[in-house]
């Protein structure tokens, strides 16, 4: 059985210098808590970068050495690609990006590049320790690329990816030049995981209006692989917080904060330091409470701890001054000789003065802009053993989704935040306790031990699903086989799909008449009594009866729609109802008024929008939009939408090409029977067939076909080698 190996930009340790040493302590992030169940187990290790730039060989060796018996695996990076990486892509251009910031978002070629050159650093250290059966998981937004770059050289191997902070809609997320390098990039894990499902759905419409991979059910097909994007909400370490909460040193230390503070109230607010974190907002909604009711001056307090960060930075820097200057003012303007509104903290604390303060709050005040998840929240429930606080919380912080029976605001409305804050110092003791126990009860369960496990296991699962969806290339050996079972069969059905398999796509589909080639293929599989061969394919039937009427084939067109044996008339499903077209037509038709060279063909019961010939990148980013627009207006009607290649269709859902394939199987006896076709339309055909069909997917190693060949050129060969 292989390893885990986790990867993240830092690892779960503290590596600082002192007097010439280095001193190692462990981090107490939530991430480094959660995954300690994993990489602490069996061979499994953790890469990351230690958390400063080391320049001597000696150094790296001895940190290298102390961090390998912890089982870890450092990365080191140099100032310069920490400055470019690290501060400059990641956190100028990502993170304002994501968290809709885009005023602060910078553009750098330069800094991209460092960018790139620091997941391959990653990368080799991946390479170093993986094996073939290893699971690998990657986290964050530092290392977006790292997924493809480990596919590219581990193709078979196991890959998760998880994201920690928001994910931006289309519209936003497409500002960033490099989008699909970072889309690619992701798409090279297996499952990847966002914290909601508003990210999961905003990636889902970016993959697909921006590299045209089309999305079904949280799944997209990229061709060689389908990919699982789902919503994985992180958790905390319940009973580690339950019991700091209770333990000696935070109630000393509770006592002594509420002596200081006198007989008031308290209002927490803990954030590192950074815009998205809506501080100033925070702070002017305190201050309209104060001013809307004047009777709670004196009686409570608003403690704000703000972890430093990155305050050299420009931004920062100006955040930080913004809240000295806030504090100072509201301190001014209603303080006390034995009162201060604002009790302002700009340091880190230890962990037993963190839960003493959340046991002191009466109130939680957790209001970001934006916010992946948010910890800080669920540690103030988790923290709350007492069950008397009220928990105010940001509906922009993804734990909100979670926690419902808190006091949910906009933290952009700082009128609505006063008013909050009145009803949360207002709340009836037993309403207070309901909305706790609730909300503690479900933290309890859903706490991180069980975000890594339905992680690990939806990976697991869904990687197992996609070997046995893995088709195997047609070799040489399974040829033979194939072709000594159809030699020695009497009774034979080939399902032949045409255009992308037995035939190349053409700019327009009614250019794509049989050649020569395909003629003389067709008329020796024809002239054999002993074969029975059906075309089955999305055209309309008019244009495929017109082209085949020369051999004796069977045909199912328009996806299964209309049926014909040879020598016998067309015939179809019985009451299929085409007055959806009459509203679907208009949009097929305002998506074609919008991309030039786009147009609608029209079938007895199907109509499909082509975008062969519209420009490149045009015709993805439309195709995403409108099967995103049909997908919305067939919900309540019994109408499919089909992404094919460079074509999207939307057609009658009861019938598909495998309950027509169905007809044949039932009515005509078999030995043999073989498909082959090209698109997610042709899936249907495959798990049709009998369990000893040959099924073979053109172009794509991800199918239900067992195997698979490249091009319709390779099926043509194999159509022509078949025995006479």
């Amino acid at each position: 059985m292989g390893k885990t190996i986790i990867i993240s930009n830092r690892l779960p340790v503290k590596v600082a210098q002192e007097n010439n040493k280095y001193i190692f302590s462990p981090s107490e992030g939530g991430l480094a808590t959660g995954l300690k169940t994993i990489y602490k187990k069996d061979n499994n290790l953790w890469i990351g970068w230690p958390g400063l730039p080391i320049s001597k060989e000696k150094d790296k060796e001895h940190i290298s050495q102390f961090l390998r018996e912890e089982k870890m695996i450092p990365v080191f990076l140099s100032k310069a690609l920490i400055s470019n990486f690290y501060e400059g892509f990641s956190n100028e251009t990502i993170w304002p990006i994501y968290h809709y910031f885009l005023q602060y978002a910078e553009f750098d070629q330069k800094k991209f590049s460092a960018y790139v050159d620091a997941n391959k650093k990653y990368l080799t250290a991946v390479l170093q320790v993986a094996e073939p059966d290893d699971t690998i998981w990657v986290h964050d937004y530092q290392l977006l690329l790292l997924p493809q770059m480990i596919r590219e050289k581990l193709p078979n191997a196991s890959i998760g990816f998880f994201q920690h902070i928001p994910f931006p809609s289309f519209e936003v997320f497409r500002m960033i030049p490099w989008r699909k390098e970072i889309l690619m990039g992701m798409l090279g894990a297996d499952l990847i995981g966002f914290h909601t499902y508003d990210d999961m759905r905003h990636f889902l419409s970016s993959a697909s209006r921006i590299a045209g991979i089309p999305t079904s059910q949280g799944r997209l097909n990229t061709e060689k692989r389908i990919v699982e994007v789902d919503s994985f909400p992180m958790g905390i370490d319940y009973d580690k917080y339950v019991q700091s909460a209770a333990s000696p040193e935070a109630i000393e230390k509770e006592k002594r904060y509420r002596s200081s503070l006198g007989d008031q109230k308290s209002i927490l607010a803990i954030d590192r330091l950074d815009y998205s974190k809506g501080i100033p907002q925070r702070m002017l909604a305190f201050e309209l409470f104060l001013e809307k009711h004047p009777e709670y001056q004196e009686k409570v307090s608003l403690i704000q701890i703000v972890v430093p960060s990155r305050d050299n930075v420009g931004q920062y820097k100006e955040l930080k001054e913004e809240i000295d200057i806030l504090v100072g003012r509201l301190n001014g303007k209603y303080g006390r000789i034995n009162w201060k509104p604002i009790h302002y903290f700009y340091r880190s604390l230890a962990e037993e003065s963190l839960s003493a303060f959340y046991r002191l709050a009466d109130v939680g005040m957790v209001t970001p802009l934006r916010d992946g998840m948010n910890l800080v929240c669920k540690e103030y429930i988790a923290s709350k053993i007492n069950q008397t606080g009220v928990l105010i919380l940001s509906e922009m912080a993804g734990a909100s989704k979670e926690l419902s029976d808190a006091i949910l605001i906009n933290p952009n409305d700082i009128n609505q935040m006063a008013d909050a804050i009145y009803q949360a110092l207002t709340m009836p003791e037993s309403e207070k306790k309901n909305h706790m126990d609730i909300m503690q009860t479900s933290l309890q369960r859903y706490n991180i031990h069980h975000w890594v496990k339905m992680f690990m296991d939806r990976l697991k699962f869904f990687k197992n699903l996609q070997k046995s969806m893995a088709t195997k290339n047609l070799d040489k050996i399974t040829m033979a086989t194939i072709s000594r079972n159809y030699k020695e069969s009497k009774h034979r059905i080939l399902f032949l799909d045409y255009d992308g398999t037995l035939t190349g796509f053409k700019s327009k589909p009614h250019l794509a008449v049989p050649d020569k080639e395909l003629n003389l293929i067709l008329k020796r599989l024809t002239k054999n009594k002993k074969n029975r061969v059906v075309i089955i394919t999305g055209r309309d039937r008019g244009s495929i009866a017109e082209w085949f009427s020369s051999f004796r084939v069977d045909i199912i067109a328009e996806h299964g729609i209309w049926l014909k044996e040879y020598g016998e008339q067309w015939h179809t499903l019985d009451d299929l109802d085409n007055e959806w077209k009459e509203e679907i037509r208009p949009v097929l038709e305002l998506y074609v008024g919008r991309t030039p060279g786009s147009f609608i063909e029209e079938k007895d019961h199907s109509l499909a929008w082509h975008f062969r010939k519209v420009e490149t990148g045009l015709g993805e980013l439309r195709s995403g939009e409108l099967t995103n627009h049909l997908e919305y207006l067939s919900a309540n009607k019994n109408l499919q939408v089909l992404i094919g290649n460079m074509v999207v269709e939307i057609k009658n859902m009861d019938v598909n090409k495998g309950s027509a394939a169905n007809q044949w199987l039932e009515k005509f006896p078999h030995d043999f029977t073989i498909a082959i076709g090209d698109d997610w339309t042709d899936e249907d055909t495959f798990e049709a067939m009998p369990i000893d069909a040959y099924t073979i997917k053109v172009g794509s190693t991800s199918s239900a076909a067992k195997y698979n060949v490249s091009t319709f050129r390779e099926v043509r060969d194999f159509l022509k080698n078949l025995p006479s």
